[in-house]
């Protein structure tokens, strides 16, 4: 059984969140995990004093922007957009799309993350890059209808759509896709109306920006006389295959419409803080039944893409937000970065056991900052750091043995991503 082997030696996170001494045989070839428990195999990994989890997955990001890491810092969301951002991306190059996500991805695989959300642009080269990297992710080109001509907004429209049909099921499987309206107050009712009608038509789910500030939710109480979750719920854009980045200002009307409806939450609490948008009701959105999961936004207005930080940030800001500090507990934290984000964009993973997907974060937990260990998922949840992970792997595949990337090769990525970086903001400028 060439296919098969062992990773031996380390303690399991079972989907009950209890933690266990135990093997995980994985079948490389089928993508999945065969037993967990006594096993042995003639291949292993050794995971000898380490925890092995579900991979994370990051289900909201725009993975290119690595390039505008640190590009333009402390500002408000719409001037960091209009004066910093938008500028710079309309200098991009197809080119520029594939090093950036290549970048980014090396970043996912040190981090322990297996799979992603991402909605940019040029979806070809990102596709392309996902798939010498061996991650899966859920791809959709972001399409912006506001200051366009009605032949301009249509055409960005129908990109969209034609993406989603494209790229469903590329990398033998490991890509889905989804439809990318950038926002409710970035493309006009009459665009929404006729292109979700059509990803309904096709069976694409939606993936969209809701209620990240207070500057989108104001013109549609203006303009419609509802809030912006009921307006999206009338337009046919709340389903329990859609999943709404931020939401940081709905209320109590709108977390009650996302339980009935089964339409998933991505929470990004460092980007909310970064970008002073605010802090989203996370615990009254758990209570109500909503899926709620965990992305980081872009690297531009994070600044990095691990996980690890971000399910730090969800469980404290969680705390602060009610004054309670039994709020978004440490489980619940990391099981938005595992199965909850899993569920929410569609991906088949989030749990590790027997029959499951092998997609898996070996996490060494022998360091200073890890010790004593009295709790796995706290330390999980409060202490580990992307760097603790020891080994990633993906459908069955070793993306990363003891930190060495084996699908990208990082220097080169790294040497070649600064350069372009350095030449977009020259172009830009």
């Amino acid at each position: 059984m060439d296919d098969v082997y062992a990773i031996e030696g380390g303690h399991v996170l079972t989907p009950d969140f209890e933690v266990r001494n135990a093997d995980v045989l994985v079948d490389r070839e089928a993508g999945e995990v065969i037993e967990v428990g006594d096993v042995s195999a003639a291949e292993t990994l050794d995971a000898t004093g380490c925890l092995v989890m579900p991979g994370l997955t990051n289900a909201h990001t725009h993975v290119a922007m690595t390039l505008l890491r640190g590009h333009a810092d402390d500002k408000p969301l719409d001037a960091w957009l209009q004066e910093d951002i938008w500028p710079v991306e309309a200098e991009l190059t197809p080119e520029d799309i594939r090093v950036g996500t290549e970048l980014g991805l090396v970043e996912f695989i040190k981090n322990g993350i297996t799979g992603f959300a991402d909605s940019y642009f040029e979806v070809s080269e990102i596709a392309a890059a996902t798939e010498q990297s061996g991650l899966r992710a859920n791809l959709c080109h972001a399409f912006i209808t506001i200051g366009k001509d009605d032949e301009a907004a249509r055409a960005d429209a129908q990109e969209g759509l034609d993406i989603a049909r494209e790229f469903e099921g590329a990398a033998d499987g490991r890509i889905t896709t989804a439809l990318m309206p950038h926002s409710l107050t970035t493309v006009e009712t009459e665009y929404l109306e006729a292109f979700v009608s059509e990803a309904r038509e096709a069976g694409i789910p939606l993936h969209y920006h809701a209620n990240e500030t207070e500057n989108e939710v104001d013109p549609i109480v203006s303009e419609h006389g509802v809030r912006p979750l009921e307006y999206a719920a009338d337009l046919g854009m709340l389903t329990d295959d859609d999943f709404l980045a931020h939401c940081v200002h709905v209320d109590e009307t709108e977390i009650d419409l996302l339980a009935e409806t089964g339409a998933s939450v991505i929470h990004c609490p460092a980007s909310n803080m970064k970008l002073a948008s605010g802090i989203a009701p996370i615990q009254e959105m758990l209570d109500a039944g909503v899926n709620v999961g965990l992305g980081t936004d872009g690297a531009a207005s994070n600044n990095d893409l691990g996980l690890f930080d971000e399910i730090r940030d969800a469980a404290m800001i969680g705390k602060l937000a009610r004054g309670d500090a039994r709020d978004v507990a440490a489980e619940d934290a990391v099981r938005m970065a595992t199965e909850g984000s899993a569920e929410a964009i569609g991906l088949p993973v989030g749990r590790l056991e027997a029959g499951g997907t092998a997609d898996l974060a070996v996490v060494d937990f022998d360091a200073p900052h890890l010790t004593p260990i009295h709790d796995y998922v706290s330390h999980l949840a409060y202490a580990v750091r992307g760097s603790d992970v020891r080994h990633t792997i993906c459908d069955g595949e070793v993306l990363m043995e003891d930190r060495e990337v084996q699908t990208l090769d990082e220097a080169d990525v790294k040497q070649r991503a600064s350069e372009a970086a350095a030449a977009l903001v020259d172009r830009a400028e």
